[in-house]
């Protein structure tokens, strides 16, 4: 599928899922502690400068906004999201062949759609979780990112809803408070995670590109991939416990990995930028907004963020 179509089919799996999750009732002060907490959050970010949104205004009859399947072939590592084929789920799964595919089934809690409804799935997360998808799915919305390509978009609303959530329960719980304590580590558990899968992803497709030329057989293929799908886990189940994401690819295969990937693939990069930021939210959201008039490849991205990353120069003497 190429990324246009993915896109086309993502935006239609999305309104067909929205037009009947929008239609509840408004989210209205008093409604639910969830609801008293997801508002909250809406007016620190428009204190923070977030772009208004008409995110989680409604909330949904349905416990997801949609089921979503995405897969791959067996011996196949797309490079993100967008290049993994795509089917419409149901709550009972995916009616895919996984003797055939590489699958993963993804219930979604919230989906970037500038409308997305506050759903019992998300009502039903950690404390820690709403607090970090609300600003995600707020910022993946802001117009000032939509020319970044999606592995930059998604990295930069991950870093920046981990470091409003975190910013947020300082102000809401106090700093010596469990919820800003465990939000507080986020960013690195996360970065830590995303070293990891990109690490993988790149052994993985050597992998895939040794068979593709007839250096090895299918079954030594499939055999070397069962061992890295192993090793891969084994080593993220070793991070520190994250309270807000799975610290573990959606799914143990090519289109678990490939999913997650669009998320780290850029993460370090633009954990960088926040460093160098002071570790401040305001500055590093101004940081992560695209310069206006231009037109970026994801080439000419990461030369724009990297020089944001560089440290400075030594003074002249």
């Amino acid at each position: 599928m190429t990324p246009r179509r993915h896109i086309l089919a993502l935006l239609l799996l999305a309104v067909a899922g929205l037009a009947c999750a929008s239609r509840g009732r408004l989210v209205k002060a008093g409604d639910s502690p969830q609801a008293e907490l997801v508002a909250s959050m809406k007016d620190f970010e428009r204190q923070a400068g977030f772009e208004e949104s008409a995110n989680f205004a409604r909330h949904s009859s349905r416990l997801h906004v949609d089921y979503r399947c995405y897969y791959t072939g067996k011996l196949e590592l797309p490079t993100d999201y967008s290049k993994l084929k795509l089917r419409r789920g149901t709550p009972a799964g995916c009616a895919l062949n996984e003797e055939k595919h590489d699958v993963f089934f993804y219930p979604l809690e919230a989906a970037a759609s500038g409308h997305t409804p506050l759903t019992p799935s998300l009502s039903k997360a950690s404390v820690e979780r709403m607090l970090v998808v609300v600003p995600h799915e707020d910022f993946h919305n802001d117009s000032r990112i939509e020319d970044w390509p999606a592995t930059i978009r998604e990295a930069a609303s991950t870093l920046v809803g981990f470091l409003s959530a975190a910013e947020f329960a300082k102000e809401h719980y106090g700093e010596s408070s469990r919820e800003y304590l465990r939000l507080q580590r986020e960013p690195e558990i996360f970065l830590g995670k995303a070293k990891l899968i990109n690490r993988y992803a790149e052994l993985v497709a050597v992998l895939y590109e040794a068979r593709r030329a007839g250096a090895i057989s299918r079954s030594t293929a499939l055999e070397r991939k069962r061992e890295l799908f192993e090793q891969l886990s084994g080593e993220c189940r070793a991070l520190p416990d994250a309270r807000s994401f799975n610290k573990c690819p959606s799914a143990s295969n090519n289109a678990g990995l490939a999913f997650d990937r669009t998320y780290t693939k850029h993460y370090p990069l633009l954990h960088s930028v926040y460093l160098r930021s002071g570790k401040d939210l305001k500055s590093t959201m101004a940081q992560l907004r695209t310069p206006p008039n231009k037109r970026w490849s994801e080439r000419s991205a990461i030369a724009h963020l990297e020089a944001l990353a560089a440290p400075s120069p030594p003074p002249l003497r």
